[in-house]
């Protein structure tokens, strides 16, 4: 089999473990234009999950929101933080029981479409991740609503 050699990053965010597929969607969340180094990996194969996604950052450390949005598009994903070309923290990806203001509700009704107040959802693991508005309390897959960016 042949392998492709990819640079190692000196400083900065390596997700691993991203759905295949979801690769596209965690770059938009990082809204990665611009930056210094980028190396997207798409199909790739891996022992754990069959086929993974992986997406390295130079010089870029993820905030809290950041690690949230990916949790709910890639829930098995893995964060590696790098420092002087070492893996200085490695943490697998959690889905929050709550999320605040990350997400759009669908819903045109609900209080958070028609006034200036912060979207909050619950959220329910499984496959697909589901989300609760809770001031409307409609249910969604998601897939069915908008991340904010």
């Amino acid at each position: 089999m042949k392998q492709l050699k990819v640079d190692a990053i000196r400083n900065g965010t390596v997700i691993d473990h991203i759905t295949a597929g979801k690769v596209l969607k965690v770059a938009d969340i990082l809204n990665l234009q611009g930056m210094d180094l980028v190396m997207i990996g798409m199909n790739l194969a891996s022992k754990k999950l069959g086929k993974k996604d992986i997406l390295k950052i130079e010089n870029r450390e993820l905030s809290g929101e950041e690690v949230n949005s990916i949790a709910l598009i890639a829930p098995n994903a893995s964060l590696i933080i790098i420092k002087d070309y070492n893996v200085v923290k490695k943490v697998h990806l959690k889905i929050p029981e709550y999320i605040e203001n990350l997400i759009v509700c669908p819903n045109p009704k609900c209080i958070t479409s028609l006034e200036e107040i912060k979207s909050k959802f619950q959220i329910t693991s499984g496959k697909p991740v589901k989300v609760r508005c809770v001031y409307c309390e409609k249910k969604y897959s998601i897939d069915e609503v908008r991340i904010r960016i």
